[in-house]
């Protein structure tokens, strides 16, 4: 690459996603980013870059000037690397890629994840959890003893609509009593799901023959989904019991069901698998 391409002739700004604090979040909450109509040239061509007009300079993402001039930029997981040799890509080599040692995968499949002491979580935000205490799994105070294996079908569970697994997710909040994650459990998850198909699949108002019954239209009178949407409220319970969806299911078979499953840590150590069920009638 020619030394003279890497000379533009405006300030450029280089945007890394780090947060500011102290003075410099001070100084930078008087300053107002507009965006510029400043041209720019790379070469004698024009270059599609989106500038920003900040105290008086012009800035741009070091990473457009990257693809824009032929030089590659990517963020290593500590740190803006750039490669003045290479072409542009935005990504980290293979053999740069980070990663942290011991990080569990956990199952995409709904198969069973039993935490460890020791397990390293990647959470969605970026960090790292790691379990120091899963003592309390399984073994909860409240519950009649470790859960049995996922129930089995008490009806024809092909008469129902297709339901997809939602992806893993490890949600992680710092909170002012401390470091909490959210991950979500889909094999608890499927044990609602059955629990709720057998129901539907013999209850009178909602099967016939041991299959879902669907509407003229071909609407199912039951529907249930893995994810809850935000505008439902949901009811949240734990240790599991089976009853909490027996009895709302019998109060109002028909309708539109969502649950969720998720195992609940603080500071390192298990809590409790919170189990959430949510209805659309």
């Amino acid at each position: 690459m020619k030394k003279g391409r890497t000379a533009i002739t405006f300030a450029v700004g280089v945007c890394a996603g780090f947060a500011l604090c102290g003075p410099a979040a001070q100084a930078a909450s008087h300053l107002t980013a507009t965006l510029s109509n400043q041209l720019i040239y790379v070469d004698g061509q024009r270059a599609s870059m989106t500038a920003y007009l900040i105290g008086g300079s012009n800035y741009v993402r070091l990473r457009d000037v990257g693809e824009a001039v032929g030089f590659n930029v990517y963020w290593d997981g500590s740190a803006v690397q750039v490669e003045s040799d290479k072409p542009y890509t935005g990504a980290a080599p293979a053999s740069q890629t980070p990663t942290v040692s011991g990080t569990v995968t956990i199952p995409a499949d709904g198969s069973r994840y039993v935490p460890k002491n020791g397990d390293k979580i990647a959470c969605d935000d970026g960090a790292t959890y790691t379990v120091t205490d899963a003592s309390g799994y399984d073994a909860s105070a409240f519950a009649d003893g470790p859960l049995g294996p996922l129930p089995t079908a008490a009806c024809d569970w092909s008469s129902f609509p297709e339901i997809t697994l939602p992806a893993p997710e490890a949600r992680h909040f710092s909170l002012p009593d401390g470091e909490y994650l959210f991950l979500r459990n889909l094999y608890e998850t499927r044990r609602m799901q059955y629990v709720l198909m057998n129901l539907a699949g013999t209850h009178p108002d909602t099967s016939q023959g041991g299959r879902l019954r669907y509407g003229s239209k071909g609407t199912p009178y039951v529907s249930i989904s893995l994810t809850i949407p935000d505008h439902l409220t949901a009811h949240s319970f734990w240790p599991w019991r089976e009853s909490e969806l027996s009895n709302n299911f019998n109060s109002c078979p028909p309708g539109k069901y969502y649950v969720e499953a998720w195992d609940v840590f603080k500071n390192g150590k298990f809590l409790y698998t919170e189990y959430k069920i949510a209805t659309d009638i």
